[in-house]
């Protein structure tokens, strides 16, 4: 049975059979001068505009054929691709603060980029269609879209911090499992309940995206809703895994503290 007794190794923490990587800096300005940084930042870039492009390609086919709702996809395939899980991994103090402001930044840009690859391929489509945008469903309150949002965004970025989480992977190292699945599930589920209220946006770049090249009035609309439901979503899922589950509130302090001196 393992015991959770912290010991310094190689820069992490060693509990029983898992080794818990140290809490990310605050603010760290070296990251800026390492070429892997802006390799990760350029990865998110191209990886979040290649989702944009994908998923906003299948929202229009799909009205094209059909006149139900939009799908509004979204996920985490591979890195981080989306705000508000980047967001979540900054507050769980396992990204830096410059590492996040840029990660964003790239995921914001790669949506944009994304989304006008659409509209230049199908223009006619795009703009009768919608341009994949997400929007706040007739019959649904502001708040309603909130909640939709901070409970569906709550739901994906606990599943990530799940599903990565060190301790649980020694402990059920017996039993393979891939961490893109239970996100990739959690994903589908949250679809599943979000897409009839607000189109499933659960990612700011996604909705901000197809926003900005659609610029129709109707798109920005509540697009707050699309931010602010999100990173309240994914802060509650940090704070929740990290600090409760995890105990880790002790820990951050001291490394907070530690960082600052």
């Amino acid at each position: 049975m393992s015991k959770d007794v912290e010991a310094g190794i190689r820069g992490g923490f060693s509990a029983g059979d898992y080794l818990d990587q140290p809490p990310a800096p605050f603010f760290d300005t070296d990251e800026l001068s390492r070429w892997s940084f802006y390799r990760a930042i350029i990865a998110e870039f191209i990886a979040t505009l290649l989702f944009l492009y994908v998923g906003v390609l299948t929202v229009i086919g799909n009205q094209r054929q059909s006149s139900a709702s939009a799908c509004g996809g979204v996920g985490v395939l591979g890195g981080h691709i989306n705000p508000a899980v980047t967001f979540g991994l900054f507050m769980g103090r396992k990204v830096s603060l410059v590492r996040a402001v840029l990660y964003i930044a790239a995921q914001c840009l790669g949506a944009i980029c994304g989304c006008g690859l659409v509209k230049l391929l199908k223009k006619a489509n795009f703009n009768d269609l919608g341009g994949g945008a997400t929007e706040l469903a007739d019959g649904f309150s502001p708040s309603a879209g909130l909640a939709a949002e901070i409970i569906g965004t709550f739901v994906l970025v606990y599943t990530v911090f799940s599903a990565t989480d060190p301790k649980r992977k020694a402990r059920d190292s017996h039993v393979p499992v891939l961490a893109p699945l239970p996100i990739g599930f959690a994903v589908f589920v949250v679809n599943l309940a979000t897409i009839p209220v607000t189109g499933a946006g659960i990612n700011p770049a996604r909705s901000f995206g197809s926003a900005v090249m659609f610029n129709k009035h109707k798109a920005w609309d509540n697009h707050w809703i699309f931010w602010a439901g999100p990173f309240i979503g994914a802060a509650m899922a940090a704070i929740y895994h990290e600090f409760v589950l995890r105990g880790g509130a002790a820990k951050t302090l001291r490394s907070f503290r530690s960082s600052s001196i």
